[in-house]
């Protein structure tokens, strides 16, 4: 605590009541029943005069907060007027903190406070006191309830509920324009001197800013802060009690004021030309370059609108505004020629999009520059006159005959000479030609409409100078018909007549088609190529005919078939026609005239036998002679002997042991040393390794001598079973593995080797050659360490 504060604590000590010098009287309480004196009161009325009660008083303790005193504080007195001083009475006390906080002398009535009291936790207490007699216990005064209220001192500092603020205000803001309000509290008690009053002032940020001293809002100070020079700002704000004045207490914040964007900076374009190029051969909508205007300020207010107001390329170009880049793209909008124009000039503009009225006057908001655009030369491919061609032409031209010419030129200053060719992709049958100097078309094979109509050729232009550089163009060639092919009957038509026929029946109508494809729509007529006795042809002039029959009655046992040439011509020049002839049968009708019988043989079969009954015969005939067939066949299978009379000999007898084995120290599986002591196999000891596949007791043969060789013994084995008579009327397999004796050291397995490994020398290894060197050396080494050992 500074000594300003202990100054004014005294002041305020001094100003108020002391409380040591508070008590609280107890007056008697009045009784139910009057008492009166011994004695009369001598008065003017002659009457008794009689004693009046008092009533209960009492009154309020004040205590000060952060008693500092090594002793307890002194709070106040209580006193009772039935206290003689002779300690007959107790006083006791209940009630906030009685006996904790505040402890009361039984026989003098002192009240005192036993620790700190902070009027922040707590601003008032209220008690309950009463005075008992110590001997009888009971009360001599009723209980009085009252208050023990603390009094402020100026102990807390003005706290703000952040330490850091953030708040911001638009640039160019006018003097005093509000950026934020700050608040501080003090916990002490505001109705009670200055304690609480608190006072703000600005310890930093001056002198752009400003604070006001009651409420703690924040101002800006200064005219015009651009962003652009200056975005953010630290102030410091301290709060002080006591009204500001000298021993008062404070507390401070800070807030960071962020100046934020408005559009007071128009648009710049960094250079007022710009150089851009471009070739000649750039389709419509490349991007030939960009352009950008600089703007100072940020996100909506820097935003940017490009567009062409000026130049000679107006309608040659077009200018779009990139969104995210904020730059302009300008493209092509109409293809570019070199040898046309080489340069082009445009005044293009950007403007602000968001332009903020309050500054109209910093405008305008828009900058121009002037872009030059220069066109390159190309090599350019061959231009063709046309985008496409089409050519007509006859069907019935001759050979060689011009039906168009494409032209094609150099676009090029220097105009170099074209050579034509067709792509053979779309002529595959090589029908046409082109001359590769002028373009002219001709044919090569003859055309026929009928069967292509159109023909989609393409013609290749290229530079003689440069053949790569090529030109295409489609070349569609559309084939005129001519009256080249005479008409035909539509069907085949299967005509017959009923031998019951009369003279004009219609036996038939026919039609034609013509591949021909006339302007004036298909028109047929139709005649007998001859007079004909039996038939004739009536025209329906509609394009079909009716044949009819000239006589009654036809008869198939003299002539069963007629034909008939029927003459179709159109009506196109040149005239063309074609006889077409038809088969007519003569076959026997029931009476509505429905066919039922056109073969001549017919006639011979007996009367009420129908061709379904002979089928259903023939049927029979075949089923029986297939039952003998299958009867016979079985009855020869029983004659035949089975050549194996039980089932469990239909098998192979072939003895097969499917492991790999497991070297020379698998002494459980089979041991090669049998075939050098055959002797050996007369033990016939099976193997224990696995289950042997035969179910036949082996055959027990004479042995061979112990020196019989191998080969000897395989090929007298081989013999047995040649010869052997007991053997079962199948396929038997005996397979024996022999290295045989053509190397020159012999075997080098143990399996039958009588000596040990100290009995045998190894030097002759060395006398094989150098491939043997290194075994030599390993069992070598072992002899000479035994030696040595």
């Amino acid at each position: 605590m500074t000594i300003q504060q202990v100054l004014l604590l005294l002041l305020l000590w001094m100003w108020l009541p002391h409380p040591c010098h508070t008590e609280m009287l107890f007056r008697r309480t009045p009784d139910l029943r009057p008492k009166s004196f011994g004695g009369r009161a001598s008065g003017n009325d002659g009457k008794a005069i009689h004693r009046q009660k008092r009533g209960w008083m009492w009154n309020q303790f004040f205590l000060l907060e952060e008693y500092t005193g090594s002793d307890y504080q002194y709070v106040g007195k209580l006193h009772s007027d039935q206290d003689k001083g002779d300690g007959s009475l107790k006083y006791i006390l209940s009630g906030d903190g009685a006996g904790t906080l505040f402890i009361i002398d039984e026989k003098t009535g002192d009240i005192h406070a036993t620790r700190r009291i902070d009027r922040e936790e707590k601003a008032f207490y209220t008690l309950r006191a009463q005075a008992i007699n110590r001997r009888t216990l009971r009360p001599v005064e009723p209980e009085s309830e009252f208050v023990i209220k603390i009094h402020d001192i100026n102990d807390n500092e003005p706290t703000f509920p952040e330490e850091i603020y953030t708040a911001s205000v638009p640039e160019m803001s006018v003097v005093g324009t509000s950026v934020v309000q700050v608040t501080a509290t003090d916990a002490d008690d505001p109705s009670y001197g200055n304690s609480a009053r608190i006072i703000y002032s600005i310890l930093q940020g001056q002198p752009y800013f400003s604070v006001e001293p009651e409420t703690g809002i924040i101002r800006t100070a200064l005219p015009n802060m651009n962003r652009e020079n200056r975005e953010q700002y630290q102030v410091v704000i301290q709060a002080k009690d006591m009204g500001g004045q000298m021993g008062g207490l404070s507390g401070t914040t800070t807030v960071n004021i962020t100046l934020t964007d408005v559009n007071d900076n128009p648009p710049r374009f960094p250079q007022s030309t710009i150089h851009l190029r471009i070739p000649e051969s750039s389709p419509v909508g490349t991007a030939i370059g960009s352009v950008k205007a600089t703007d100072a300020d940020t996100g909506k207010n820097a935003e940017v609108e490009y567009r062409i107001i000026d130049g000679d390329g107006t309608d040659m170009f077009d200018i779009v505004t990139q969104k995210d880049t904020q730059e302009g793209i300008i493209t092509v909008r109409k293809p570019l020629d070199y040898e046309t124009r080489r340069l082009y000039t445009l005044k293009v503009e950007a403007e602000n999009t968001h332009v903020d009225p309050r500054f109209y006057y910093l405008g305008p908001f828009k900058d121009t520059t002037i872009v030059k655009i220069s066109v390159e030369d190309v090599d350019e491919p061959p231009v063709f006159s046309r985008s496409s061609y089409l050519f007509e032409v006859h069907e019935d031209i001759e050979l060689g005959t011009i039906i168009g010419t494409v032209m094609a030129r150099d676009p090029d200053s220097a105009s170099s000479p074209i050579r034509f060719s067709l792509d053979r992709h779309t002529d595959l049958d090589r029908i046409f030609n082109i001359h590769s100097g002028n373009g002219s078309i001709y044919t090569s094979k003859p055309l026929d409409r009928e069967i292509s109509q159109w023909h989609n050729l393409s013609v290749i232009a290229a530079e003689i100078n440069n053949p790569k550089d090529t030109t295409r163009v489609p070349v569609y060639v559309r084939i005129l018909d001519v009256n080249d092919n005479a008409p035909q009957f539509a069907v085949f038509y299967d005509t017959f007549v009923c031998e019951n026929a009369r003279a004009g029946q219609l036996i038939q109508t026919i039609s034609a088609v013509d591949k021909d494809d006339p302007l004036g729509g298909q028109k047929f007529f139709f005649s007998l190529a001859a007079v004909n006795p039996n038939f004739t042809v009536q025209d329906n002039e509609d394009n079909t005919a009716r044949i009819l029959t000239r006589r009654n009655g036809f008869s198939r046992h003299e002539i069963s078939t007629y034909l008939l040439p029927v003459v179709i011509s159109d009506n196109d020049y040149p005239i063309q026609s074609s006889t077409g002839t038809l088969t007519i049968r003569v076959c026997a009708c029931d009476s509505r005239g429905n066919m039922q019988s056109c073969s001549a043989e017919a006639l011979l079969l007996p009367a009420g036998l129908s061709t379904g009954a002979l089928v259903a015969i023939l049927l029979c005939i075949i089923i029986l002679l297939v039952i003998v067939v299958l009867f016979a066949a079985l009855k020869r299978q029983r004659k035949k002997e089975p050549l194996i009379l039980s089932k469990e000999d239909i098998r192979d007898n072939i003895v097969s042991y499917n492991d790999e084995g497991g070297g020379e120290e698998d002494t459980q599986a089979f041991d090669i040393g049998t075939l050098r002591n055959p002797a050996a196999i007369e033990d016939k000891k099976l193997r224990r390794d696995i289950i042997p596949e035969t179910l036949f007791v082996p055959r027990r043969t004479p042995s061979a001598p112990d020196n019989t060789d191998v080969r000897d013994f395989i090929n007298q084995r081989l013999k047995e079973h040649d010869t052997d008579p007991s053997a079962p009327p199948y396929d038997s397999l005996a397979t024996y593995a022999y290295e045989g004796n053509d190397s020159i050291a012999e075997s080098l397995s143990s399996l039958e080797s009588g000596t040990t490994e100290g009995d045998q020398n190894y030097d002759y290894l060395r006398e094989w050659g150098p491939r043997f060197n290194k075994l030599a050396e390993m069992y070598g080494g072992g002899e000479s360490d035994k030696d040595t050992s």
